[in-house]
């Protein structure tokens, strides 16, 4: 008897140890789940780029006093794919920069902040990734400025300003990165960075400045962009005495502002075999009627020579809905090679596919897009007017830019090393 009750005893135990434990782990797996130790590592990895002082997201997520205000937002803007922003279509192509959180980082969000969006040791907080101060791209090799400060009224429409900059370039300079940055980015809607060589400088002097949409463009600072870099052996080219045009939207914030953006350039430093082109598939001539909740508009371009696409960048207004870049091969066979169902203007991404996409010549990208001019769009500044190709933010744009590279160039450039300096 009292062998059987040492028995029954020990079972006992052994059961209420193995509930303690098993309550245990559970709890310590709730408990394990801490800023320091499971969250910080996505959000440097996904998030400080935009979110940190200085950049283009509204708050910082880099120390726990910063996120911790923001949990449940967060988790919100997780939870529904809201953030970190990618509008692509994942059915179509592999992409480079693609910005989705696995399932299991969303997760691990959603869980932290259930679970009181505990701080946890900062002992266990990972090493902060390297953040270039200032520049995204890294400290400029040349850093150019606009001639002068450009005063922005308090109120009205503000047309497109230009302004020239000699580059005083003595020999052809390839470019490896670049980036435009706003002076005062309270009334600098985008920048566009153009590029005009000398015969152009000759055949347009004293007239307006004038751009085909596509030709000639090095860069731009647009809502949610980020910056234009190629890949090594790739770059673009500015030729020797070249002017850079600083293309200047600015939107009137009810008090008269100044502005004087730069744009920083740093220079391939290995041998370059291939140059970098923008071009579009555009439409200038859509009219939108009134009220028009799916308006479509379409555009193409034909490539003249074997190429391969090395990026996407769609750019529409607040009517754009959505955009979809399909190719059409010379053999007649079609695939869609980028989709982007739910188009933000806040958010003018380059999209890199993961391997350059062949385009033989002859190859059309056919571009499509959507666009909602009624009253179910509440960005929709007038949904009772016809909407039709403009510069204001008010009217429309289909532009759908592509960055390509041309096969068998013969180009073999070793750039030199440059030192940094501001003109």
């Amino acid at each position: 008897m009292k062998k059987a009750r040492l028995v029954l005893l020990i079972s006992v135990c052994c059961l209420v140890a193995g509930y303690v434990g098993s309550n245990k782990v559970i709890g310590n797996s709730k408990a394990a789940m801490t800023f320091s130790k499971d969250i910080a590592p996505i959000f440097y990895k996904n998030c400080v780029g935009c979110h940190r002082p200085g950049e283009i997201a509204p708050m910082s997520l880099i120390t726990y006093k910063d996120v911790r205000p923001w949990a449940k937002s967060i988790r919100e803007k997780v939870a529904t794919r809201e953030m970190p922003p990618w509008h692509l279509d994942s059915h179509y192509g592999e992409w480079e920069n693609d910005r989705r959180l696995t399932q299991k980082e969303v997760d691990a969000i959603v869980s932290w902040t259930d679970g009181g969006a505990q701080e946890g040791n900062p002992k266990d907080l990972p090493p902060l990734p390297k953040l270039a101060s200032g520049w995204q791209i890294g400290e400029p090799d040349m850093v150019f400025q606009m001639p002068a400060e450009f005063t922005v009224p308090a109120e009205g429409s503000v047309p497109y300003q230009y302004f020239a900059v000699p580059t005083n370039f003595k020999e052809d300079r390839y470019i490896q990165a670049l980036e435009a940055r706003a002076g005062n980015l309270s009334v600098v809607h985008h920048i566009v960075m153009y590029v005009r060589d000398p015969r152009d400088q000759a055949r347009q002097r004293g007239q307006a400045q004038k751009f085909n949409i596509g030709d000639g463009i090095l860069g731009a600072l647009s809502p949610g962009q980020t910056p234009f870099v190629a890949k090594p052996g790739e770059a673009k080219l500015i030729k020797a005495g070249s002017q850079l045009i600083f293309q200047m939207h600015y939107t009137p914030n009810g008090k008269e502002s100044k502005d004087r953006s730069v744009v920083g350039l740093i220079f391939a430093k290995g041998p370059v075999s291939k140059i970098v082109t923008t071009k579009a598939a555009f439409d200038i001539k859509f009219r939108i009627p009134p009220g028009d909740p799916n308006y479509e508009v379409k555009s193409v371009y034909e490539f003249e020579q074997d190429s391969h696409i090395v990026s996407f960048m769609p750019h529409m207004h607040l009517r754009g809905k959505d955009i979809t870049y399909r190719a059409i091969y010379p053999d007649g066979r079609s695939e869609i090679l980028l989709s982007v169902p739910r188009y933000s203007f806040n958010w003018q991404v380059y999209y890199y596919p993961i391997t350059p996409l062949a385009v033989p010549k002859g190859t059309r990208i056919e571009a499509v897009a959507h666009y909602d001019n009624s009253a179910k769009n509440p960005r929709n500044p007038d949904p009772t007017k016809e909407v039709r190709f403009g510069e204001q933010t008010w009217d429309e744009m289909m532009n759908a830019f592509f960055d390509f590279t041309v096969d068998g160039q013969s180009l073999t450039h070793e750039a030199p090393a440059s030192t940094a300096s501001k003109q």
